[in-house]
């Protein structure tokens, strides 16, 4: 039986990311070269009640299940009468999802899932039984090599060929941005674009009607001009395919973080969480306007942080010329 191959710890991660930034199932398969009904499956089976989805939390629903699934394939050998009944279906010219299926109709006081039923037949006990299967298999069938993916981000740079003093955080000019979105019950597409400068933690955001590319990008040059920017680190997101046009408006070079790894810019990612405390998640930004959106700007940058030593990122920002000192 030919299975998609699971989703990584890692993967999950990722879909959540955009999960939350209201991706479709389908664009996100296309971010990873996946099938449509392999992410709508794991947003259906591991996602909690109300319709969140959380990496750890899908990680633990996966392992419980695929360790049950193990018991049911034992459950197989082990249950005299349900053996039987297995062997007769399968010597009948049943496939297992059939002989799964008539069980649960019939309310047999024993079951197997097909997918328990395929497990114990690939294992040692139930070879001599796989003659019976259609396609005489007697083991899982190899996956494809994959076809070549289509790009999504065209001439993209991975970050690791990002120059070693952006990740020392050495110089200032280098930036992160992400985008924030609107709770996906209101029907909104507004969102905010956010980009954090590296050494000084300074952060900006504006207003965007929706995550298309040509949006983001609009909004990532305003963002980005008249300040010392060198480089800028996004995430894979499909909104980040306009990079070029960025570039040409500012001249900063644009890096990718590695996919399914965007915790490697991290930083944008905590000012994301600091405007939270603002616009809270689930809400319409689209309630909003660039001018509340400016004010609280003004008010993350001029607090004190700790990492700064106790500086204000406007303070710090003047200091090291990322932007002109404001009189």
């Amino acid at each position: 039986m030919k299975q998609a191959p699971k989703l990584t710890s890692a993967e999950r991660g990722e879909l959540q990311i955009l999960h939350d930034k209201g991706y479709s199932a389908r664009a996100i398969a296309r971010v990873f070269g996946r099938s449509p009904n392999t992410i709508a499956e794991e947003l259906k089976r591991n996602s909690s009640r109300d319709g969140t989805y959380g990496a750890t939390r899908a990680n633990h629903k996966a392992y419980v299940r695929r360790k049950y699934a193990k018991y049911q394939g034992k459950k197989i050998e082990e249950h005299v009468q349900l053996r039987t009944y297995v062997i007769a279906g399968l010597q009948a010219g049943w496939n297992p999802d059939e002989i799964s299926g008539c069980m649960k109709r019939e309310a047999r006081p024993f079951y197997a899932s097909k997918t328990a039923i395929y497990d114990w037949l690939y294992s040692a006990y139930g070879q001599p039984y796989c003659q019976y299967l259609a396609s005489r298999q007697y083991r899982p069938k190899p996956r494809k090599p994959k076809k070549t993916e289509r790009t999504m981000i065209p001439n993209r740079i991975d970050i690791a060929t990002r120059p070693p003093e952006v990740e020392a955080r050495d110089r200032p000019g280098d930036w992160e941005a992400d985008t924030v979105v609107s709770g996906k019950r209101t029907g909104s597409t507004a969102a905010l674009a956010v980009a954090q400068e590296r050494l000084t933690k300074l952060i900006g955001a504006r207003l965007i009607p929706d995550l298309r590319p040509v949006s983001f990008a609009s909004a990532a040059t305003v963002l980005l001009a008249d300040k010392q920017a060198l480089t800028l680190t996004l995430d894979n997101g499909i909104e980040n395919k306009r990079h070029a046009d960025i570039t040409d408006a500012t001249g900063v070079q644009v890096y990718f973080c590695t996919p399914y790894s965007s915790w490697q810019k991290g930083g944008v990612e905590n000012a994301n969480r600091m405007l939270r405390g603002y616009f809270t998640k689930g809400c319409d930004l689209g309630q909003f306007d660039q001018a509340f959106v400016d004010a609280v700007c003004d008010r993350l940058n001029k607090k004190p942080r700790k990492i700064l030593g106790y500086k204000s990122a406007l303070q710090l920002a003047e200091e090291k010329g990322v932007i002109h000192r404001v009189s």
